[in-house]
Order: C-alpha cells, then structure tokens, then sequence
C-alpha cells in the first residue's frame, strides 16, 4: 500500500474524527443555545429540523459540485466552515444571527458528510478491502470527545463562545493542514484503471435519473429506518429511562453514553467482520441485535435491564449506515460519488422522521409499544441485505478482494 494512500487514510479519519467533535458539540448543547438566544419551546423544533433540512440541501448541492471539483476540495472547504459555524453559534446576540450560524452549519454539514463518504468509498476501493467502518468508528470517537467537553463546558457554566473557541482553535489549523493529504478515486495506486463511468454493478446505464434511484431505493430506505433508530436513543432514551423505567435523573443521562461508546467498539471491530464474514452477513447480524435492542427495551422491567437493551442498539446499528454507503460505492461503480451523495441526503430524513415518529406514538400509545416500531424497521434492512453483496465475479466468495493491484476495474465502490 503507498504512502499516499495511507496518509490519505490518516487524513480522512482525523476529518471523521473532527466532524464527530463538532456536530456533539453542538446538539448536546442545545439547552444552552435555547437559553442564550431566549428561543421558546414551541419555536426551537423549527430551528432544530432546519438543519438537517439545510444538510440534505448541502448534500445535494455536493452531487452538482463535484461534477467540476473533486470531493477533497469540498471537504477541504467544509470543514472550516463547520468549524466556524459552530463558533458562530456560541458568538451571536440575537436570533437572526443564531439562524444565520445554523443555516451556515446545516448547508456545510451536507457537504461535508457527502464529500468525506465519498472520499471513505474510493479509498476503500483502493485499499481493495473493507475500512469504512474505521472512519465511523472515528466519527463516534469524536462524538464521544464532543459530548464529553459539552459536559465540561456545562459543569463549569462556560458560555458558548468560551466552550467552543478552544476546540474551534485545535481543530481549524489541523484540518487544514491534514486536507493537504485527502485523497480522491484511486490515486497514488500504481496500475489501476478507472471504473466505466454511468454504469451500475450489474452494467446498467445510469444516466436516467429514474433508474439509478430504483436501483439505490433499497438503501436509501435501510439508511432511513437506521437513522430513525439511531435518532429514537438521542432523542427518547434518557426520557424513556426516567418517565417509563422510574430510573434516577442521573441515571438517565447514560443510556446515549453507553450508546456511543458500543457504537465506537462495534465499528473499531467491524471492518475485520466484514473482511471475514463479507458484508451481507455483517449488515444481518447488525440487523438482528438492534431490533433485539429494541425488543429488550420495550420489554424491559426496569432500568438496568432498559441500559442493557440500548447497549445492543448501539452495537448492532454502528455497522449498518458505514456499510449502507459502502454498498452504494458497490452498485455504482462508475458513479459512486454521485451515488454516496444522493443517499446521504436519507441520513437527514430519517433523523428528522425518527423523533416525532416515536413522540407522536408514544403520546398517542404508549411508549413502550412506540419502541416497536423503530424495531419492526430495523428488521425490514434484512430484506434488502444482498443489496449489501459484494460482486462475485469481482471478489470471489462473497469476501473482500485480497489484491490492490485490480480495484481500479474491481467496481467495489468503497
């Protein structure tokens, strides 16, 4: 493997890494944000669901951009932004200037995560083997750095600006300088050849825009009935652990935590799954311990039993959306960026789904039996698992390819 290729590797998980940093920071502060801007109940949803909604904007607005730059420019870019945005929010005084700094931070969050998957795909098609896993494992290791500094910032009564400026400072210098080494499609891998670009897997043209979506379908859906889980414990579980379990306040506050650090674990170890067992099988292990998770907290006689379940949440989602954007790479060989691009876009449609969705049911309902439902469309990935196949003829076996030296017409996508 080349020194280019591994410094790009490098390079992209501290991006991963740093985005993780940032997005905690912002979402676990939220009452701080509500408090400083004086946004009431009723208007901070508003403000809260425009950001993924701006995030799909940016998304789609990278599938334009990249057809004249290529995605490392756009994540070169991005992620300053990010970064700033962020101090933005902890910077203004009034409620145009906090819209303004969200509005920044949604529109540069697509980007970003479009332009870094993107740029996780082709790498692990150079690599030849499966490594996605690894850069989400960053981005959870991120947020669990995030989160943890958030709690500081609160434990002491830092104010925004004064929270986030030694973050905003670290990371800005060391993104910039680490973008030096991204790397795009399958440079600096001696004897590749590019994929035939506007075809799928199975060789099919994809310029019409209707046949590329049937053919995505199927992961777009598995990527918005995964984030709707992972948006369910974010949103619903400290809730779910005081009002229908009776635990402590304290108490409370752990179940996300577990969750982020099984997540972290489960994707730490997930690419050596998926090297060994192939990503179909990964993907219905995962499939079948998050809906397990479910189950146990739907059904779960007390907080501890309730902590249990959503450590298997964690451990069976954290491969499911890495893999999703892997398989995407897969089926568009040729097209892979404008294909990671297009899907990430569900990322934001399931998290702005999954919170009112169990909210509403649980209200109307009970919440426990609105733990069902996430369950029921976490089970439905399994239908659609070999859409997660590799190719056989590319691959053999059903596993990773084992050699560099062919990925370039390999049409693994990731």
């Amino acid at each position: 493997m080349t020194d280019v290729l591994r410094r790009g590797r490098a390079s992209l998980a501290f991006g991963f890494c740093a985005q993780g940093v940032a997005f905690a920071l912002l979402v676990t502060r939220i009452p701080a944000v509500q408090d400083r801007y004086g946004v009431s109940d009723a208007l901070l949803p508003a403000f809260l669901a425009a950001v993924p909604v701006l995030a799909g904007i940016g998304s789609v607005t990278t599938e334009r951009l990249i057809r004249r730059i290529p995605p490392s420019r756009v994540l070169r870019w991005s992620q300053p932004v990010v970064l700033l945005s962020l101090l933005g929010v902890g910077a203004g005084r009034g409620m145009v200037e906090l819209a303004a700094a969200l509005a920044v931070f949604g529109l540069a969050v697509g980007a970003l995560d479009a332009s870094m998957n993107m740029l996780g795909v082709s790498l692990q098609r150079s690599y030849g083997r499966s490594i996605m896993l690894g850069f989400h494992a960053a981005y959870s290791l991120g947020g669990i750095v995030g989160a943890s500094l958030a709690w500081a910032g609160a434990h002491w009564h830092l104010a925004l600006f004064v929270s986030y400026l030694p973050v905003v400072v670290l990371l800005l210098p060391a993104a910039l300088v680490g973008s030096r080494w991204y790397v795009d499609g399958d440079a600096g891998v001696p004897g590749t050849v590019p994929d035939v670009a506007g075809t799928t897997s199975d060789g099919d043209r994809v310029e019409d825009g209707g046949l590329v979506f049937r053919a995505l379908l199927p992961l777009c859906l598995v990527m918005t009935f995964a984030y709707i889980g992972d948006s369910t414990v974010s949103n619903w579980s400290a809730k779910y652990l005081q009002d229908v379990l009776g635990s402590s306040e304290q108490l409370a506050t752990l179940p996300y935590n577990v969750y982020m650090v099984t997540t972290l674990l489960g994707r730490a170890v997930g690419d050596l799954g998926v090297r060994r067992f192939g990503a179909v099988a990964v993907v219905r292990v995962g499939a079948l311990v998050a809906a397990a998770g479910f189950a146990v907290v739907a059904g779960a006689p007390g907080a501890w039993v309730g902590m249990l379940g959503f450590t298997l949440l964690g451990l069976g989602l954290c491969v499911v959306v890495p893999q999703t954007f892997a398989a995407a790479g897969r089926r568009f060989p040729g097209a892979s960026d404008a294909a990671v691009a297009r899907l990430n876009v569900f990322n934001y449609v399931g998290f702005l789904v999954g919170s009112p969705l169990v909210g509403a049911l649980g209200d109307a309902w009970s919440y426990r039996g609105a733990m069902l439902v996430p369950m029921a469309l976490v089970l439905v990935t399994l239908a659609y698992a070999r859409s997660f196949a590799a190719q056989p003829d590319r691959y053999g076996g059903g596993h990773e390819r084992r050699r560099t030296a062919d990925v370039g017409r390999g049409s693994d996508g990731l």
